[in-house]
């Protein structure tokens, strides 16, 4: 700049006006010299940058251009060119070095930022990142750099060494605690969730504390991300997962069936014991005619051993409209397409109750998708309630309006 100023005083400019003049075109200099440093390197080396990222076979080097790493190293070249010529500015060189320091800082968190970014990007490429995210670690990391570049900032700005501001962090750690306490427990609850495998990004979790139904989408250190099945979103703390019981349905979709587990209530005013023509007419029924026949024998055998008289229903063994319904529903299930023959599969009475006698059908479909499952179970309880008269078996339910009115028309 002291050349600027003797040229312009070789034309018998005022000395003041030539000092004030040789900053302003200082100036200028150096911020045309900043836009050109900045245009070479967003326009050139950047493009040969994209090229040869474009033209390698490995991921990491394309998250690094996705998440702009190159280009915000573009914004460290004008902050270098203004810090070079500091010195220029005798009056204010320490003032525009701290500031061009600052913006050097800053810019470099800015740069770790970004290249963590892509690091997780590249990481969740591979697929133990389902089962092993590192989101939160990274955001713990970020954290770190984020506390060590204000200090390194502070510590420019007022002219101190870093050191002694960390000395000075041990008395606000309790601070810290308070600010960063969300952080906290969710680093603790990530690990734990990683190192136990108690979630991972893809499960489908139930957590009705938080109305959350759905598949978990993401996975970071303070909360858990679950896309509901009506695409709302709703967001779990982390340490939630671990302080409060939730669904994982992680198994179920592994196992390859999907649990039916529903009852049909019977009237027991219906329950009989079946007559001769009622068991003639069940064995002409698909799947019972060998049931009858085979029952038929037993009862005879057990009777004839015992000696026992067929004068009373009540004594001996005989057949019951409720038993062969519950042997015909069985049967159906295990020749039913949609039932997973592999899986427990079987037909229960339930205690009774004052809605009758509850008839549990439990068993897997042999698909886990929903519409599927959905289908499968409607498919064979219809059949069943359109079923259950031909055994002369009436299903309970609770008297409605209509039920009422014939009553009272009576």
């Amino acid at each position: 700049m002291a050349f600027i100023n003797n040229q312009l005083l070789k034309y018998n400019m005022d000395p003041t006006l030539a000092g004030y003049l040789s900053i302003v075109i200082m100036l200028l200099f150096i911020i045309i010299l900043c836009i050109v440093a900045n245009f070479i390197t967003k326009k050139v080396v950047i493009r040969i940058i994209s090229k040869i990222v474009n033209n390698t076979k490995f991921q990491w080097d394309n998250m690094l251009l996705e998440r702009k790493v190159f280009h915000k190293l573009s914004h460290i070249v004008p902050a270098i060119i203004i810090y070079r010529f500091a010195s220029t500015f005798s009056s204010y060189q320490d003032l525009i070095e701290k500031g061009a320091m600052a913006y050097l800082i800053i810019m470099g968190l800015v740069l770790i930022s970004a290249s963590l970014n892509a690091m997780n990007d590249t990481y969740q490429t591979y697929e133990i990142s389902k089962t092993k995210p590192i989101k939160g670690y990274i955001q713990v990391v970020k954290i770190i750099v984020i506390i060590i570049g204000v200090i390194l900032i502070i510590a420019n700005l007022v002219g101190k060494s870093p050191l002694i501001l960390l000395s000075g962090i041990g008395a606000l750690s309790a601070v810290f605690m308070l600010v960063f306490r969300d952080s906290l427990l969710g680093l603790v609850a990530g690990i734990q969730l990683s190192t136990n495998d108690m979630v991972q990004v893809g499960d489908w979790i139930e957590m009705p504390k938080y109305g959350a139904n759905g598949d978990i989408i993401d996975i970071s250190l303070v909360t858990v991300k679950v896309q509901n099945f009506d695409k709302t979103v709703t967001m779990i703390p982390s340490y939630a997962l671990i302080s409060d019981s939730f669904i994982n349905w992680r198994g179920m979709q592994k196992s390859g069936g999907r649990r039916i587990k529903r009852s049909l209530f019977i009237d027991t005013n219906s329950i009989t014991f079946c007559t001769e023509e009622m068991i003639n007419n069940f064995k002409d029924i698909h799947y019972l005619s060998d049931y009858i026949v085979s029952k038929e024998r037993e009862i005879e055998e057990f009777n004839t051993k015992n000696k026992i008289s067929k004068s009373s229903p009540v004594n001996g063994r005989a057949l019951t409209n409720i038993g062969v319904f519950r042997a015909y529903i069985s049967n159906y299930i295990q020749h039913h397409p949609g039932i997973n023959q592999e899986m427990t599969l079987m037909v229960r009475q339930l205690a009774p109750s004052e809605h009758g006698l509850p008839l549990e059908i439990y068993a897997f479909t042999n698909s886990v998708q929903w519409t599927v499952y959905e289908t499968v179970q409607a498919d064979i309880f219809d059949h069943l309630f359109a079923i259950a008269p031909e055994f002369g078996v009436q299903l309970f339910q609770s008297p409605s309006g209509n039920d009422l009115k014939v009553f009272a028309d009576k």
